[in-house]
């Protein structure tokens, strides 16, 4: 188990309530921590167009995690 700490961002802020919380949670990459708080808070966003960082520098989502990391989470960002 390792403690990271999640920051959501935008829609995924929406579905968890909050904008950060730390958990403990049995992962290795940034998409297990994805996986992990998806389920946990019901968003059905994919990966696909999603952004994620790790420590405040994007990362691919097979980027390992570390106990004590802080995951951010950008869900897909429309423009026009």
């Amino acid at each position: 188990m390792k403690t990271i700490t999640v920051r959501y961002f935008a829609i995924f802020r929406e579905h968890a309530g909050v904008d950060e919380e730390t958990l403990s949670l049995d992962v290795t990459s940034a998409m297990d921590v994805f996986e992990r708080t998806r389920a946990r808070h019901g968003s059905s966003e994919p990966t696909g167009h999603c952004k994620v960082a790790i420590n405040d520098e994007m990362a691919e989502w097979s980027s390992g995690v570390n106990d004590g990391d802080t995951v951010l989470l950008f869900p897909p960002v429309a423009g026009g």
